[in-house]
C-alpha cells in the first residue's frame, strides 16, 4: 500500500484533535460533555479511518450512488472545514466563559460596594441617634 502525504497529514491532525478532545474531557474542562466527545471521536476518527483506508469511501460512494473517488480533495476540504469549526467553537466557548467570569466579578464588586454604602449609612444613623 502506497502512503500519500495527505494521508499522513490527516492522520496526524486527527490524532492531535482526538488527543486534545480526550484530554479536555478527562480533565473535565468547562463545556466538555460526552456528546462533544462522541462527535469529536466520530468526526476525527472517521477522517483518520478514511485516510488510512481510502477504499472505504468507495463502499460509501457506491451505497450513495457516487461513482468517482476523489478522496484527497474531499477529505482535505472536510478536514479544513472541521478544523475551522472546532477552533471557532473553542474560541466562542472561551469568550463565553470570560464574559461570565467578568460579569460575576462585576456583580460581586457592585454588591460589595452597596454593602459598604449601607454599612456607612447605618453607622451614620446610629451616630445621629446617639447624638440626638
Amino acid at each position: 500500500m502506497k502512503v500519500h502525504l495527505y494521508q499522513v497529514v490527516i492522520v496526524a491532525i486527527s490524532s492531535v484533535m482526538l488527543y486534545l478532545g480526550l484530554k479536555e474531557f478527562i480533565n473535565r474542562e468547562t463545556g466538555q460533555t460526552i456528546l462533544k466527545l462522541m462527535v469529536r471521536l466520530l468526526v476525527w476518527g472517521g477522517m483518520a479511518l478514511i485516510a488510512i483506508y481510502p477504499n472505504f469511501t468507495l463502499i460509501i460512494a457506491r451505497v450513495m450512488g457516487v461513482v468517482d473517488n476523489f478522496n484527497a480533495v474531499v477529505l482535505m476540504g472536510f478536514l479544513l472545514v472541521f478544523l475551522m469549526l472546532f477552533k471557532l467553537l473553542s474560541a466562542i466557548e472561551k469568550i463565553e466563559q470570560n464574559v461570565s467570569e467578568l460579569t460575576r466579578k462585576e456583580a460581586l464588586n457592585e454588591a460589595h460596594e452597596r454593602i459598604e454604602l449601607l454599612r456607612q449609612e447605618i453607622k451614620e444613623k446610629k451616630q445621629r441617634e446617639a447624638a440626638g
